[in-house]
């Protein structure tokens, strides 16, 4: 019997059928086990509120983020602060990405002028 004539039994497609007996040959089960590793301390809106805050006040630190985020109702520490701006792309609360073009205006305004 094919998968395709067992999906049209049990009224499911035939790739689904498909992965259910690959589970089973592989794991030999097909619940849905709980993910490995802690769940997040900080929610994706709050970690987009970190992220604006640094963008729009980069020296900021990480005892006032941490002071915003208990605010909105969030208990975090300083250290989960810096993981999260490492996740995303920041070294540190004072990190903030410069182009090349600021660097070279820098540049001009104080050598030349």
């Amino acid at each position: 019997m094919g998968y395709r004539t067992i999906g049209k039994q049990l009224g499911e497609k035939a790739t689904t059928v498909g992965a259910i007996i690959r589970k089973w040959k592989k794991f030999k089960m097909t619940v849905n086990l709980p993910k490995s590793g802690a769940p997040c301390k900080i929610s994706p809106r709050g970690a987009s509120m970190i992220m604006r805050k640094v963008r729009d006040q980069p020296r900021t630190t990480r005892q006032d983020l941490v002071n915003d985020l208990k605010r909105a109702g969030t208990t975090i520490s300083k250290k989960t602060i810096s993981n999260t701006l490492r996740r995303h792309g920041l070294k540190s609360c004072s990190a903030r990405k410069v182009g090349t073009i600021y660097i070279y205006i820098y540049i001009y305004i104080y050598i030349y002028i």
